[in-house]
């Protein structure tokens, strides 16, 4: 019902023996009245006549918001006291209230009666259910939260119930038809996201200067203090809202993703979010995550954009240009912040910085290296690579009806070219980053000398160039006569006299264009490696790190860093390295997985099936890159089907989640997995990126992404 929230609480006795269960669901309203400043009406809540049907009802009073009421249908004892903190056990200061925070603690543990208001008002409640549960029963509990009054809040609980299901089921059937096994999966996947919503508040000039009530403190100078413009206050995607329960930037952008799936302007606004003028800091950088605002993540943001785009124009038809270009005029900005920050020599070959993946480096590539020595990276400048093309395809989209963007595009495309250029080793003296003796991209390391050091890593560092991929449709070139000129201008990847990247001069038989920084050639010997199961392929999928070196991982000595080690870790970090709880030395990382084979799409969209590669994993049989996505597909979600002994690789052989009736259907999505046998690891319910195996699912069917 419109302004009503219907909430039944389960909860069982799965022991031998009777136990008596306390349950105490709570209400409460933001402390905005302790901060010294003048907040208005305070909140309150109080006990108010139960309406006919109901056991206890609580009358909710919050200043801009109305009136709200609370029902309860089992017989409670009603608990209230203030949402302000216990002071005097805290600090050993004064309570502004005789009634504190941990009141409801005192009297149900403790048993003290003075702790609670009796006269049943506050600004927090709990109503205390109290029951003695038979083994194998369980307890239930209905609430009813509506606004304004009801006279028979439980009327229809029974009916509106049951209808809600039968929505849901007809909801998520026309997704994935329920007769696919792989259903229950998209549905938990999708309800996680659901679930990994908060509410997020952070005022940072606030925190930094203190209340208004108290002299300010020593933070003045703490950490994040260049962001005092930053100050968010709106429900947020979170990865985890236990574990992780604040948002990062690269984690936001793949939400959008499965989120779109079920609510794309939800998902819209949470791409503008990070967008907005008291988010993005003035310079363009977008804010990384709560720890360090400054950090840097991979430059995913783009992507995202286009890709909801996309998805909204299969979904409604038409996609939304206004969408579009309020994001492009403030990615711009965060463009201009990359080039200005992270190429420090100008010359399109990016360094530094965090980057998202942790530990993948043989050292931490946050760390100042000493004067004159400079780490080029392969997956940074693929991801500002990725980056280019992304904004490339944002403007030449809305040039189809505002031909003014062709110049944008032209300019994001022109970056790209130089930093294909550069990558490629054909200016001055920059090293090229493609390993052509193994077929990979590698990292390399130049000395204040000029000496280029090539640092033989196989990792998901070498493989993340592969992302700036793009495929440019005939209709996109109709208002854009200047942009076909330039492509014709470097047919065949040509700059400077040098065939730099993949931008055949031919199109393929839809006249469509292949944007690429990766050519058709180096895509064999690459997935030569990704698709061989003694190197990066998994059973779940591509590991961050291949497994040749959990043998071969001294890689000898490096000027400026020393002996240079990598080491094979397909489960848990060994190190402390990044708080110890990260690890991309040789797990399943799902973004990283699903951006490869969204790449491997785009290639065949163009390639078309008479491209074929060998496949290692398959007797080097030849696959289009099409078969070649569904196999990685079926290896990924494979973490979360039973295989052939009914075991779920994503949970510990002892997990209740494997044989326990009351739990074997209950998926949980970890941060990422082992790399050998796909146990989940990190964050249990990180649904966050993981949830991205939703829309793999639906690309696996020949679905459209869509509702």
């Amino acid at each position: 019902q419109a302004g009503q929230i219907h909430i039944r609480i389960s909860a069982a006795n799965r022991g031998a023996e009777a136990a008596v269960l306390h349950l105490l669901p709570s209400c409460w309203c933001r402390n905005t009245w302790a901060w010294g400043d003048d907040a208005g009406e305070k909140p309150k809540l109080v006990a108010a006549q139960a309406p006919a049907g109901a056991a206890w009802a609580v009358q909710i009073k919050v200043e801009g918001l109305g009136e709200y009421y609370l029902y309860g249908r089992q017989t409670a004892q009603l608990l209230f006291t203030e949402n302000d903190s216990n002071a005097e056990a805290l600090w050993g200061l004064r309570n502004r209230s005789h009634y504190v925070k941990d009141a409801f603690h005192r009297r149900v543990v403790h048993g003290e009666q003075g702790a609670v208001n009796p006269a049943h008002s506050g600004s927090k409640f709990a109503a205390w259910h109290t029951q003695t549960v038979e083994p194998g029963a369980q307890m239930t509990l209905e609430i009813v939260l509506s606004e304004g009054a009801l006279q028979t809040p439980f009327a229809d609980a029974k009916a509106l119930f049951e209808l809600r299901e039968r929505e849901a089921d007809d909801y998520y059937h026309g997704i994935l038809p329920d007769k696919v096994a792989d259903q229950n999966i998209l549905r938990q996947a999708l309800a996680g996201m659901i679930w990994n919503k908060q509410f997020y508040h952070f005022d940072v000039a606030r925190w930094l200067d203190g209340d208004t009530s108290r002299p300010p403190q020593s933070r003045k100078a703490g950490r994040n203090r260049q962001w005092r413009q930053l100050c968010a206050s709106d429900i947020m995607s979170v990865p985890d809202s236990w574990e992780f329960p604040w948002f990062a930037a690269w984690d936001m952008a793949f939400h959008a993703l499965p989120l779109a799936l079920v609510d794309i302007d939800f998902a819209k606004r949470q791409l503008e979010m990070l967008l907005r003028e008291d988010m993005l800091h003035p310079n363009g950088q977008i804010p990384a995550y709560e720890w360090a605002f400054g950090d840097v993540n991979p430059p995913v943001h783009a992507m995202a954009v286009l890709k909801l785009f996309r998805m909204e124009r299969v979904q409604r038809g038409a996609g939304d240009h206004g969408f579009l270009r309020r994001t492009l005029h403030k990615l711009l900005l965060n463009f201009a912040w990359w080039l200005n920050a992270k190429d420090s020599d100008g010359h399109g070959v990016f360094e530094g910085g965090f980057l998202g993946l942790d530990n993948i480096s043989v050292y931490d590539r946050s760390q100042v290296l000493p004067a004159g020595y400079r780490l080029k990276q392969a997956d940074a400048t693929g991801w500002m690579a990725m980056f280019s093309l992304n904004m490339t395809m944002i403007a030449l989209e809305l040039t189809v009806e505002e031909p003014d963007y062709e110049d944008i595009a032209l300019q994001c495309y022109s970056q790209f070219l130089t930093m294909a250029n550069v990558m490629a080793g054909n200016v001055d003296h920059s090293p090229s980053l493609w390993d052509a003796d193994d077929g990979f991209f590698k990292d390399v390391l130049v000395t204040p000398e000029g000496d280029r050091h090539r640092i033989d890593v196989f990792s998901m560092v070498g493989i993340i160039p592969l992302f700036a991929c793009e495929v440019v449709e005939p209709r996109l070139l109709k208002n854009a006569p200047r942009f076909e000129k330039m492509l014709m201008a470097h047919a065949g990847g040509m700059f400077d006299g040098h065939s730099i990247c993949a931008c055949p001069a031919h199109t393929n038989e839809r006249g469509e264009h292949l944007l690429s920084l990766a050519n058709h050639d180096m895509l064999p010997p690459i997935l030569k490696h990704l698709l061989n199961e003694n190197e990066f392929l998994s059973p779940h999928g591509i590991r961050s790190v291949s497994r040749i070196h959990a043998t071969h991982h001294d890689l000898g000595w490096l000027p400026a860093i020393g002996r240079a080690l990598i080491e094979y870790l397909p489960g848990e970090s060994n190190t402390g390295l990044f708080g110890g709880n990260s690890n991309w030395r040789g797990p399943v990382w799902m973004p990283v997985n699903y951006l490869l084979i969204e790449t491997l799409m785009k290639f065949h969209q163009y390639l078309g099936d008479n491209f074929e590669v060998e496949v290692p994993c398959a007797n080097n049989c030849k696959m289009t890159l099409q078969e070649v996505s569904y196999l990685l597909i079926e290896r990924v979600t494979d973490v979360f089907r039973r295989d052939k002994n009914a075991h779920i690789p994503a949970f510990a052989s002892d997990s209740p989640h494997q044989n326990d009736p009351h739990w074997q259907d209950l998926l949980l999505f970890n941060e990422y997995y082992h790399g050998e046998t796909g146990q989940g690891l990190g964050a249990s319910h990180q649904t966050g990126w993981t949830g991205l195996v939703a829309n793999l699912l639906l690309m696996k069917h020949d679905k459209p992404e869509k509702t």
